[in-house]
């Protein structure tokens, strides 16, 4: 596969949201509370572009995957990372995260985090594999229990 990564319009909001929710429809009715990203919409996603930006894993015109991240209180946030099912296991995923990474450090942010859910160990080992290590653990509204749990990952400078 010759997979591309470029940077996501403001117009192309709408698709990032399709590819997001069509990547997660996996989890319906599987996590509880239901994923977030069943809701999201084109309003949502440009709402998060405008802080940041999202990040597009293209095969030619066609595009696999997608992340969303912003700068949040001196880190970058690294948001609703989503590959197409057909086209996982290519290492799409893992090059968006690096691309994330270089975003944050190109301007100057020494750490980039994530949520995970407490019930996908699965994507907790893909973060970890990648030098993300755990944070806290947090639970949604109305969950007195952990639900999911913060990564992070500590930059190192880019050398000169």
């Amino acid at each position: 596969m010759d997979i591309t990564l470029r940077s996501a319009r403001h117009d192309e909001a709408g698709m990032v949201a399709e590819i997001i929710r069509a990547a997660f429809e996996e989890y319906r009715g599987v996590l509880v509370p239901d994923s977030g990203a069943h809701a999201e919409t084109a309003e949502k996603i440009s709402a998060k572009m405008a802080k940041g930006g999202a990040l597009l894993a293209c095969e030619g015109e066609r595009v696999l995957g997608c992340v969303v991240f912003y700068p949040d209180d001196g880190s970058m946030y690294l948001g609703r990372l989503a590959v197409l099912p057909a086209y996982r296991g290519y290492g799409i995923a893992g090059r968006l995260v690096e691309a994330v990474e270089a975003r944050a450090r190109e301007i100057g942010l020494p750490r980039v985090y994530l949520g995970v859910r407490v019930a996908l160990p699965g994507n907790r080992a893909f973060f970890e594999r990648r030098g993300y290590t755990f944070h806290h653990y947090d639970s949604h509204p109305g969950h007195e229990s952990p639900t999911f749990m913060i990564l992070e990952k500590h930059l190192a400078a880019t050398p000169e």
